[in-house]
């Protein structure tokens, strides 16, 4: 089976499979979840599976986006841009829908939307810097100077991710910390088998989502520089 057989069908086959085994788990495995103080929580917790999971997702797209322009910058080969482009702009998907979610989770919580605490601040961050990032490649035309500018606005941008990360295990947070333990003291966990069972295959899932959007992204784009050369050689 060829690779592109593969990401182009096989991949996103499998994506979709997982991730109804993931919904699945999420509303029909789930026991009743319970606080610290054994009262049972709200069915709105739930989107914790969804939340936490695509907030790993958008780190990976933006630690794809970093390394792949390490990379263009060391070959100057085309196709590492490529991936950082196509990385990037599905990785703002989710990191979007990492806001999204957590602003729902957060009116649940604690009755608002939005408050300005170190894990929503930074995210927030994260997310506008990857969309300035992707406004940086629309304003530069010349292919050659537009690649070197975003790789190195890929790699400097990148510190927005072990911020969004750490922040809540460097300074104090309304946001609870479910895994580790934070430099205050405070710490968090998420125990049970089927509680850990459900977020390790939610994360499985969106791992796969992004993988077969940014595959197909990546094949698109390439067929774009086809085409565009191409048309160059006509002229």
């Amino acid at each position: 089976m060829s690779d592109r057989s593969f990401t182009g069908k096989v991949l996103p086959l499998v994506a979709a499979a997982t991730m109804l085994l993931a919904i699945g788990m999420i509303f029909f495995y789930l026991p009743e979840m319970k606080g610290e103080s054994g009262e049972v929580l709200d069915s709105s917790f739930r989107i914790f599976y969804f939340h936490m999971p695509i907030a790993i997702t958008s780190y990976l797209a933006f630690t794809a986006v970093f390394v792949s322009s390490i990379f263009y910058l060391k070959s100057s080969e085309y196709k590492w841009d490529i991936i950082s482009r196509s990385a990037a702009e599905v990785g703002v998907i989710f990191a979007f829908l990492v806001l999204v979610t957590g602003s729902i989770w957060a009116k649940a919580t604690w009755g608002w939307y939005w408050i300005w605490e170190p894990r929503l601040t930074t995210s927030l961050a994260l997310f506008l810097v990857y969309v300035a990032y992707l406004l940086l490649r629309q304003a530069v035309d010349v292919p050659d100077k537009r690649a070197r500018l975003a790789s190195v606005f890929g790699i400097l941008g990148f510190v927005s991710v072990p911020l969004s990360f750490l922040s809540i295990r460097l300074w104090r947070s309304a946001h609870p910390l479910m895994f580790g333990e934070a430099s205050y003291g405070s710490g968090g966990g998420l125990e049970g088998t089927s509680l850990q069972l459900t977020l390790f295959v939610n994360i499985i899932a969106f791992i796969l989502v992004f993988a077969a959007t940014t595959s197909y992204k990546i094949g698109n784009e390439k067929l774009e520089e086809e085409a565009n050369k191409l048309r160059s050689s006509l002229r």
